[in-house]
């Protein structure tokens, strides 16, 4: 149940973010503030109506009065003063309307002015306002705009890719120091002296092949052959190793009993 009542909390929580987003509030402040504006032109234009009405009276009063009064003219010349009176009653009966009704013109006048300068000055005021609320919109736009580039930026992680860096470089220099020691192993060993000698007997061989060219191009005299060269050529040319010297094979028998001996003295030392 108090899961419910967080998942609630927190839809509503949701919810109410949505609805105070400031681009919506300028919105619906923008509407209310229009919507305002078009009921007092509405009242305006009522009280503005009344005032109309009042004045199409005063003036309809007023030319009653204009004829009563020309009609008593009219009755005295013809020698009829009773009705010459009568119609001088009515215009004092119409007068005392008229006196009522410029009254009220006057002050739906005054009302009328006012209403309209309080109309001309919120219209005024719902434009500031508006272009109050088109600069705040773009603020609003332009922090967001910098919160997405911030956290963005904050996103970014260029330590870890400089340490997988700096590791993947270091484990290249430690293959290669590897391989290097292994290629050290390989030419101390027996197999790299005997691959060597090997070497030597292809060189000889080729500075061989090179003599009898330079002879058949008679640029150089024939040279009696060495039988240590056509010894080692012929090794070589089997994919035997050519043979060594007594001196070389005691010398690699020596170096051998050496790395021996050694060995048995890291093993006793192991022990």
């Amino acid at each position: 149940m108090k899961r419910f009542f967080n998942w609630l909390k927190a839809l509503f929580n949701r919810t109410m973010d949505k609805v105070e987003d400031p681009e919506i509030m300028l919105d619906q402040a923008r509407r209310d503030m229009q919507a305002a504006l078009i009921g007092n032109r509405e009242k305006a234009v009522q009280a503005i109506t009344q005032k109309n009405r009042l004045q199409g009276m005063l003036e309809e009063a007023n030319k009653k009065s204009t004829t009563l009064e020309q009609n008593a003219v009219v009755a005295l010349k013809q020698g009829n003063r009773d009705l010459a009176q009568q119609f001088m009653r009515e215009k004092m009966t119409n007068d005392a309307v008229i006196a009522q009704l410029s009254e009220s013109y006057n002050k739906a006048s005054a009302v009328v002015e006012s209403v309209k300068v309080a109309i001309k000055r919120q219209e005024e005021e719902v434009r500031k306002k508006t272009a109050e609320a088109l600069a705040l919109k773009a603020q609003w736009k332009q922090a967001q705009i910098q919160n997405s580039i911030t956290k963005a930026l904050d996103g970014l992680t260029f330590e870890n890719q400089f340490e997988s860096f700096g590791a993947a470089s270091e484990r290249i220099k430690m293959m290669q120091s590897e391989a290097d020691a292994r290629q050290e192993m390989h030419s101390d060993s027996i197999e790299g002296k005997l691959m060597q000698m090997q070497d030597k007997a292809m060189d000889y061989e080729a500075e061989a092949e090179l003599q009898k060219l330079e002879e058949r191009l008679g640029m150089k005299a024939a040279a009696p052959a060495v039988e240590e060269t056509q010894s080692v050529t012929v090794a070589a040319s089997n994919g035997q190793a050519p043979a060594v010297d007594a001196s070389a094979e005691q010398k690699l028998q020596s170096e051998a009993d050496k790395q021996l001996e050694e060995l048995e003295k890291r093993l006793q030392g192991g022990n």
